[in-house]
């Protein structure tokens, strides 16, 4: 996707809808495909993750991605890899967020949200739960989503 594509909040929140669909089912795949080696990816994704904020950084962006990518790969279905790397962090709602918009500690609490949403979609992927990692990723990109809406409501009231 060219970046003139993704100009606007309204298409990063259809980008959104969209990942909804197609990560559920790379998740559900993920669960019934996994292996001890995509785990160990997945962890290693979530560790440096976790090991940002307890350092008080918000810079998890590239180890989001990573974990999201990893779970694609682990699905088996090369296409599902393929389309999230062409997605790439382009269309991530926190590259559409400035520092003006959310405060530096509403940024460490929203990503320990997301890192919480994480680890329970991976735990449903080791546990090999199709249906629970299908669900906890719909509920993640769906949480994503109202956050994205929530924070865009706020910076056009001025708030």
């Amino acid at each position: 996707l060219p970046a003139a594509d993704l100009s606007s909040m309204l298409d990063v929140m259809a980008i959104i809808e969209f990942r909804i669909d197609v990560e559920a089912a790379s998740a559900a795949l993920a669960a019934a495909r996994r292996t001890e080696q995509s785990l160990r990816q997945m962890r290693a994704a979530l560790a440096r993750f976790e090991s940002e904020l307890e350092r008080g950084s918000t810079d998890t962006l590239a180890h989001d991605v990573e974990f999201h990518l990893q779970i694609a790969r682990a699905s088996g279905n090369r296409y599902f890899f393929d389309v999230l790397s062409q997605l790439g962090s382009a269309v991530s709602p926190r590259t559409r967020l400035g520092s003006a918009e959310i405060a530096e500690l509403d940024q460490i609490e929203t990503l320990r949200n997301v890192l919480n949403e994480h680890q329970l979609i991976y735990l449903a992927i080791e546990r090999q739960d199709p249906d629970d990692a299908r669900a906890a990723m719909r509920m993640h990109l769906s949480n994503s989503r109202e956050r994205l809406r929530r924070a865009h409501e706020s910076s056009a009231r001025g708030e």
